[in-house]
């Protein structure tokens, strides 16, 4: 908003001319959702304690039996700190902001939906799997259909370490980014286990997309580095680093010990959108890297189910998740966290190497 009423006055009081640019407004946006997550979050807590919108915990863990009652659907402090940010700073008039926040809003929903049918109905279970599931590909076919509308995208894909090869997937690349979007998204509700654990590496995440999308939308940038350029996804950037500064701002009560949880409505529309990012600035494979750690829990369910089956009843880890299997071998929760989130700080810094190694 304050670009589009601001920076066409530029031409007549130079002072104003900062609005017109990215980097300015993104501190800005990230700055603004932390400052809204911060101040709204006690009485936003305070609201689902009222409505009494308690997480259900895992049985198997004793140390969970003291989270019982904690409230969930923080995702929603995410979501509206996060909007409120992008609509304040971002420039209204550009396509990739709206798409992006399709995506972002529209899992969001989805993961909504699962929480309330739990909350309201005190049905653990929430959504069938078939039911989120196909939330999500209609929000995520949807958002792709419009991306490759625009007439500035490319369905090549990049492919890190190789410059020269870039194959050109067309139409086949619709499920293909679905599917990146899909897996993303459930990933990251995999993780969302213990304290922090999913929101740290999320925040890694946005802040490398930060960097890969402001380069993908930069000319001489995209060029030196080699990476395919599309013209007007830079300003995205405004809307990862909101997503940075609500992350920052919801992991101030959801740090150890947490006062609220994201619920199925932060970890379903975080993931999404981490997915949309990658579609955006050309970087699937990365995602892979910069979310390891989603990866990696990810794997380890679909492990343990498979051996389980194969095997007859024997089992990979104590238990799936992998951040479970830590805590059952007696790993204080804190301590799973915090290495989690350092490895995931390595990972972010290996995935930008590869921007540049090719």
């Amino acid at each position: 908003m304050f670009f589009n009423l601001l920076a066409p006055l530029s031409t007549q009081w130079t002072a104003l001319n900062i609005f017109r640019y990215i980097t300015f407004r993104s501190m800005a946006a990230l700055i603004t959702a932390l400052v809204v997550s911060i101040i709204i979050g006690p009485a936003f807590i305070r609201f689902l304690r009222r409505l009494k919108a308690g997480q259900p915990i895992n049985e198997d863990v004793e140390a969970h039996k003291c989270k019982a009652g904690t409230p969930t659907m923080g995702g929603l402090l995410i979501m509206f700190s996060l909007v409120i940010s992008v609509l304040l700073w971002a420039d209204l008039s550009n396509v990739y902001i709206w798409l992006t926040m399709l995506v972002f809003v529209g899992f969001g929903v989805v993961g909504f939906i699962d929480d309330y049918t739990k909350v309201h109905y005190h049905d653990n279970r929430g959504i069938t799997s078939r039911q989120k599931l196909a939330g999500q590909c209609i929000v995520a076919g949807l958002a792709m259909l419009l991306l490759m509308m625009e007439p500035a995208y490319s369905t090549r894909l990049s492919i890190p370490l190789l410059k020269g090869f870039m194959p050109d997937l067309g139409w086949f690349y619709l499920p293909f980014a679905v599917f990146v979007m899909v897996a993303s998204s459930n990933a990251v509700n995999l993780t969302d286990g213990l304290d922090g654990l999913a929101i740290g590496p999320s925040i890694v995440a946005g802040l490398v997309f930060a960097l890969c999308i402001y380069v993908a939308g930069h000319a001489e940038f995209a060029r030196y580095l080699l990476l395919p350029y599309t013209p007007g996804v830079g300003e995205v950037t405004v809307f990862c680093a909101a997503l940075v500064g609500a992350g920052l701002g919801f992991l101030w009560f959801n740090a150890y010990p947490a006062q609220v949880f994201m619920g199925d409505v932060g970890s379903l529309s975080i993931g999404g959108v981490l997915g949309f990012l990658a579609v955006l600035c050309k970087q699937e494979m990365i995602l892979a890297v910069v979310g390891g750690m989603f990866v990696a829990e990810t794997l380890s369910v679909i492990l343990q189910v498979s051996y389980f089956k194969w095997s007859g009843g024997k089992r990979i880890f104590r238990m799936a998740p992998l951040h479970h299997h830590f805590e059952l071998k007696g790993v204080p929760e804190s301590k799973i966290i915090i290495r989690f989130w350092i490895t995931s700080v390595l990972l972010g810094l290996v995935a930008l190497s590869l921007l540049k190694v090719r």
